[in-house]
């Protein structure tokens, strides 16, 4: 099969096509023939190698990737089964978040780990969904716990996390208000917004609203500036932030989260990577998106021999929603 091989740490150009050999699904593993893929922060930070810090820690391999095949996401059909799996059977329209793996045209994911892909979707919308979704997900159900009539403020709503939050909260009946730049204002409110702020006219820290729930995923504002548009019981979830070399976005997380036992408020991170729910999260999407209610945002769509291109693309922080690749047919 091909894949595009990360051999060392650095930009785009460090992926090169290569040919490897077609995965062998193990015990609990389905082998999925990859049709589309898509491309998040997440593959570029460890392409980056980035931010060092956890290189030290040990997340990240120390000189070299640990990880030799990125992507996170995948769509696409059942090729084969391991002897343990029982939900699914070759020919099966599937998607998954494997973590890694999704830039190759075969890739193995643990069963606990992928879904029916939604009915209503294409593959590459289908393959827009796991990683920004379940994030988006955790952050609006599981640490914010949005529930009708609350109001929520989504800092970062134009992009891959962003688009997905606000319908997630809309979807739950809270009144939603999205933070984001003026070529997307429009965007954001047609997506179920109830209000839109353009950072460049208005500070939503300095408002005068206040809101049950913030989630920050742009991370343009310090955690003290959050809090103060917060209720006094209400929940500040931290996503993600700007990007640095050395540490950030994830001192910027880490500095929200170690104020929580000092406030009133609850304070909490998403970590979708980690979470052991993924086909329980991946089952509920695909419900809320077969009822209509979530549906992906696409800002641009790469053929498969362009995924460095891609992943340059989404580097630059300016796609509006999901960057996609189409893998094969």
């Amino acid at each position: 099969m091909k894949a595009f091989v990360l051999r060392a740490y650095g930009s785009p150009d460090v992926m090169e096509l290569k040919e490897l050999g077609k995965p062998e699904p193990g015990d609990d593993e389905v082998l999925v023939k990859v049709r589309a893929t898509s491309v998040q922060p997440y593959d570029w930070h460890m392409m980056r190698g980035e931010p060092r810090l956890f290189r030290v820690l040990g997340d990240l391999g120390l000189r070299r990737p640990k990880i030799a095949v990125l992507g996170a996401d995948v769509a696409g059909d059942v090729v084969a089964v391991g002897k343990d799996v029982t939900e699914f059977v070759p020919g099966d329209p599937v998607y998954a978040m494997p973590k890694q793996g999704g830039f190759a045209e075969y890739v193995c994911v643990p069963e606990r780990e992928l879904a029916p892909k939604p009915a209503n979707l294409s593959y590459d919308e289908a393959a827009a969904v796991p990683m920004a979704a379940g994030t988006a997900l955790l952050a609006v159900r599981d640490h914010g716990r949005v529930g009708p009539g609350d109001k929520v403020l989504v800092n970062g709503a134009s992009g891959g996390v962003g688009t997905f939050a606000v319908q997630l909260a809309r979807a739950f009946g809270a009144e939603v208000t999205g933070v984001c730049g003026p070529r997307n204002v429009d965007l954001v409110r047609s997506i179920g917004a109830h209000q839109v702020i353009d950072y460049t006219e208005r500070d939503f820290t300095r408002n005068g609203q206040r809101y049950d729930v913030l989630i920050d995923i742009a991370g343009s504002r310090p955690g003290w500036a959050c809090r103060r548009v917060l209720t006094g019981k209400g929940a500040l979830v931290a996503v993600g932030g700007q990007a640095g070399r050395w540490v950030q976005p994830g001192g910027h997380v880490l500095s929200m989260v170690a104020a929580g036992p000092f406030v009133s408020q609850r304070v909490s991170s998403v970590d979708v990577v980690n979470c052991e729910e993924t086909k329980r999260n991946l089952v509920t999407l695909t419900g809320l998106i077969e009822d209509g209610k979530v549906s992906p945002v696409i800002d641009r769509s790469f053929p498969f021999a362009r995924i460095p291109e891609a992943v340059a693309y989404q580097e630059k922080g300016h796609a509006a929603g999901k960057v996609v690749v189409t893998v094969g047919g």
